[in-house]
């Protein structure tokens, strides 16, 4: 894929650390463990190596990054940037991002209300929208996709090729739906075998690499 170099230039240089070290005031980062920020705190930039990172409702940190670890952001909490290598990114009802939430094998869900300003990019896993909102584009290589209903994506949606370090991922064919009174605005790129439904309420833009299949009504 085009942008996950920050991703794994994360993953490379934590598995080689043997601690973080230069922490900023306010930074929480741990090894082998969870990363937590409590409910309505404030903290800088949250990291864990072997574990998961969890921000309560209505917190607010700059990113949170983590090697083999789940990342949650609690309800109505914000973040500049999400990140994971192995392990989903779950964004609460009305949360905030106002840049990337990337992944590399790891599912990506926005509850309703969520809204990510910048890009949401993983290689493996569904991605899933429930009337949420991302700013700039949704990328995979093998993963789902679903828009669901009422949701609204700029900057188009992007399935890339298998190759390179991930031409042994899963060949099955990767399934786009976009849901009722969803919008996608952008080009719809495709760049590998597709299923893409599209329900007859939908707004989207140009599509290149696959055909439409219409449905009506809440699933197809």
């Amino acid at each position: 894929m085009r942008r996950l170099s920050t991703v794994f230039m994360f993953a490379a240089l934590a598995l080689g650390l043997p601690q973080l070290a230069n922490a900023r005031d306010g930074d929480i980062d741990k090894i082998n463990g969870a990363a937590r920020v409590e409910a309505g705190q404030q903290a800088g930039d949250v990291s864990t190596i072997n574990g998961a990172v969890y921000i309560g409702a209505g917190a607010t940190i700059e990113d949170a990054s983590t090697v083999n670890g789940a990342v949650n952001l609690g309800e109505k909490a914000q973040a500049k940037g999400l990140e994971t290598v192995n392990g989903a990114i779950r964004l609460g009802s009305e949360s905030r991002v106002s840049g990337n939430v990337e992944a590399v094998s790891g599912s990506i869900s926005l509850a309703r209300g969520a809204d990510v300003g910048g890009r949401i990019e993983n290689v493996n896993g569904t991605i899933t929208l429930d009337a949420a909102h991302v700013g700039g584009g949704i990328e995979t290589v093998s993963g789902d996709i679903t828009v669901g209903a009422n949701s609204r994506v700029e900057g188009g949606i992007l399935i890339d090729k298998v190759s390179g370090w991930f031409s042994n991922s899963n060949h099955r064919t990767p399934v786009v739906v976009i849901g009722p009174h969803a919008v996608v605005q952008g080009t719809l790129e495709f760049r590998r075998e597709v299923e893409l439904k599209v329900s007859d309420s939908a707004q989207i833009g140009t599509v290149k690499g696959a055909t439409v299949v219409k449905f009506s009504g809440e699933k197809p």
